[in-house]
């Protein structure tokens, strides 16, 4: 029974048909190939043609042995087998760079060519110089320093980076040489100065360390062309001794009344002024001349171009006048003398004359070369050829300077101001100083915000041998800094920060614990007391100066300390400082706030206050000794605040104040307080109620003040009065 047809699955594609191949592709592909020609090859001269099976028992190569080279068995092979190797090294192939073998041509040495992931041959040969620079020494070879090749110039605080590009080495060289010596530091971390010389050593070179301000100017100067060179005005500065009239002669000058102003009439402070004299600039530098200040003094000589030596004609050579001799020729300046004083009944020219040639200063009209003037400051006799002998010896000078270049000069005074901040007195040397650009004197970076000439205006730009008060610093300068204008401020800033953390090094340095050498030398001196003193001053030149003058005081049995020296007025914190540490307060030229006054009467602190330096070293003197004359002690009255000033005919100036603390009795003495600082000392003329004349006015109550030969009063000035009265003797040595 024939089978039924299956029935494809569900979803099965249906089955092709098959379709039978061609006849004659099948005939095609099932003819046999033909086979190609092949060359028979040649076997290599003197090597067998192998077999195409290996035999057993028998070597596969068969070829010649290389003669000088004997079969030997080697252990466990059978006797009478040849060794599959010859015995000794491998010998080497003929293509290889390695070592020639005896009897055979050296192989060919090809060009270095580069190839993809290869170092350069420069880089290999800086790895192999660095090998060699870094390669540890052996520890049993003692081995010096490279000689010395070459010498470089190092600035302080100068960095790893700098360093290196000094010395043209890498910086991680330079690195690793600190590392050797256990010091990590970042390539742009700061080093001292000595251990940079002892790294530049390493390397073979020499150091020679200038400052930062030389080495920033070197490029500057070499820079510079001798056609942008200008005339300038020369700085004179007025040396003598002290009451001969100096102040007095430069007032006559300047046709101003600076010896007014003083306290005793003698400058105790810096003072730098300009006049003009026949189209021409000349710079003043008034400097003390009170033997107290010969630091300040030799600062006036080193930035001046001519020294005026005023000598009194009636008094004669004194002890100050042969220093500032001496400080003028350790400067190397001209010397122009000035005989002052001559419309006296008791002058004597030529005596003065005969004494300084003596002491090598010989007139020109005695055959010398030292010009002496006798002028009289009170009749002004003199003045005009006293002026032109200084422009005589500034043209022999030649003067010159550069307005184009950065500015650069010296901090003559320093000083606190209560609105202004930081105040400097500087005198511009060379280029010219804007307003806006960034400076750095020693340890202080600022930028220049405003400018104030020595008469009190506001200037854009100051010219060289210039003096001008700079507003902008960031702390006080030290007064005989150097004032350098920078264009890299991070490196300024940096330098900066540098001299800040040496000067705190070396302040706790000096402040350390005592040690016992130390107490052995006091305990073999003695028994020596100690007086510590607190110092605070107006002006930074002031302080410095008092600082070494009382530490000059100490003798067998006191030893002065000065543990704090600022400026500014008298504040808490060093009452505080005081009451700490059992010091006397010491304020010259300022006086104690409000609520330092109330604190030094709480903790019994001793404060101190003068405006004249005399007083305050014979006190000091005297103190010492234990042999402290009765004295008189101020007892305060009372303070008035000037709310308001008026002018009146007949009367002049009427201050409307109200009393702030205390009581203002109309007979008592009275000082006038600026920002805390002393501007005036005197007597009140008159004390008023509305229009009655009163005794005494008490705290709270408004009144009208005259002062005594005083009319400069200004809102917020502080009118304290006092009573001078006589007390016993004082020792506190």
């Amino acid at each position: 029974m024939p089978m039924a047809p299956q029935r494809p699955l569900a979803g099965q594609p249906a089955a092709r048909p098959v379709v039978p191949p061609r006849p004659d592709l099948v005939a095609k592909l099932s003819a046999p190939r033909p086979m190609m020609p092949q060359q028979p090859v040649q076997p290599r001269p003197g090597i067998p043609r192998a077999s195409s099976a290996p035999v057993p028992g028998q070597p596969i190569y068969r070829g010649p042995i290389r003669p000088g080279q004997p079969m030997v068995a080697k252990p466990g092979v059978r006797p009478g087998m040849p060794p599959s190797r010859p015995s000794g090294p491998r010998p080497q192939h003929p293509t290889s760079r390695g070592r020639a073998e005896p009897g055979l041509a050296p192989p060919p040495v090809e060009p270095a060519r580069g190839r993809p992931g290869q170092r350069p041959v420069r880089q290999q040969r800086e790895r192999v110089e660095e090998e060699k620079v870094l390669r540890p020494q052996r520890r049993h070879v003692e081995s010096g320093p490279p000689p010395i090749s070459r010498e470089i110039t190092i600035s302080e605080g100068i960095t790893v980076k700098e360093l290196s590009e000094k010395l043209d080495v890498k910086a991680n060289m330079v690195m690793k040489k600190l590392m050797d010596r256990g010091i990590f530091v970042a390539i742009n971390q700061t080093l001292d100065a000595k251990l940079a010389t002892e790294i530049a050593r390493d390397f073979g070179a020499s150091t020679a360390t200038v400052s930062y301000e030389i080495e920033a100017m070197q490029s500057v100067e070499e820079a510079e062309d001798t056609k942008d060179q200008v005339r300038r005005a020369p700085v004179v500065t007025i040396m003598g001794h002290v009451d001969h009239g100096k102040t007095s002669l430069l007032d006559a000058i300047r046709v101003a009344n600076v010896a007014g102003r003083e306290a005793g009439g003698i400058t105790q402070h810096i003072g730098a002024y300009q006049v003009e004299m026949k189209g021409r600039k000349i710079v003043f530098i008034d400097t003390p001349g009170h033997e107290a200040f010969t630091r300040m003094r030799s600062r006036g000589a080193k930035v001046t171009d001519i020294v005026i030596l005023v000598v009194a004609a009636d008094d004669g050579v004194m002890p100050q006048t042969l220093e500032a001799i001496d400080h003028a020729r350790a400067a190397g300046v001209p010397i122009v003398v000035a005989i002052n004083k001559i419309d006296k009944a008791d002058a004597q020219t030529e005596r003065i004359k005969q004494q300084l040639s003596d002491r090598g200063l010989l007139p020109e009209d005695w055959g010398g070369d030292v010009v002496m003037v006798p002028v009289s400051a009170r009749t002004q006799e003199g003045l005009p050829l006293l002026l032109e002998m200084i422009l005589l010896v500034a043209d022999m000078l030649d003067l010159k300077a550069n307005p184009s270049r950065p500015a650069m000069g010296t901090v003559i005074e320093a000083q606190l101001d209560r609105g202004r901040g930081p105040v400097a007195t500087v005198l511009v040397r060379n280029g010219t100083l804007s307003v806006g650009d960034f400076f750095i004197c020693g340890a202080v970076f600022g930028k220049v915000r405003a400018m104030q000439n020595d008469r009190g205006g506001q200037i854009r730009k100051a010219e060289p041998s210039t003096p001008v008060e700079v507003l902008g610093l960031d702390s006080m300068p030290e007064a005989g800094d150097d004032f350098q204008v920078v264009t890299d401020t991070a490196k300024a800033k940096q330098i900066v920060n540098f001299r800040d953390q040496r000067l705190k090094e070396s302040l706790l340095a000096k402040s350390s614990r005592i040690t016992l050498e130390q107490l052995h030398k006091q305990m073999k001196a003695g028994e020596v007391k100690e007086l510590p003193v607190i110092i605070k001053t107006d002006v930074g030149g002031s302080a410095e100066v008092l600082t070494e003058s009382l530490q000059k005081l100490s003798n067998d049995k006191v030893k002065v300390r000065v543990i704090h020296s600022g400026v500014g007025a008298i504040n808490e914190s060093d009452i505080l400082l005081a009451s700490a540490s059992n010091a006397i307060v010491i304020g010259f030229n300022v006086r104690p706030d409000r609520k330092a006054q109330a604190t030094a009467e709480q903790e019994k602190v001793d404060v101190r206050l003068h405006t004249i330096i005399y007083n305050l070293t014979d006190e000091m003197k005297k103190a010492m000794s234990g042999l402290l004359a009765p004295v008189f002690k101020e007892v305060y009255r009372g303070k008035a605040e000037v709310r308001e000033t008026f002018r009146i005919s007949k009367v002049g100036a009427v201050a409307g104040c109200q009393v702030t603390d205390g009581s203002i009795p109309r007979d008592s003495e009275c000082r006038v307080l600026r920002d805390n600082v002393v501007v005036h000392t005197g007597k009140i003329g008159s004390l008023r109620r509305f229009k009655d004349d009163v005794s005494e006015v008490k705290i709270g109550m408004e009144c009208g003040i005259t002062l005594a030969n005083f009319s400069d009063l200004k809102q917020a000035d502080i009118i304290e009065a006092y009573a001078t009265e006589r007390v016993a003797t004082e020792v506190f040595a």
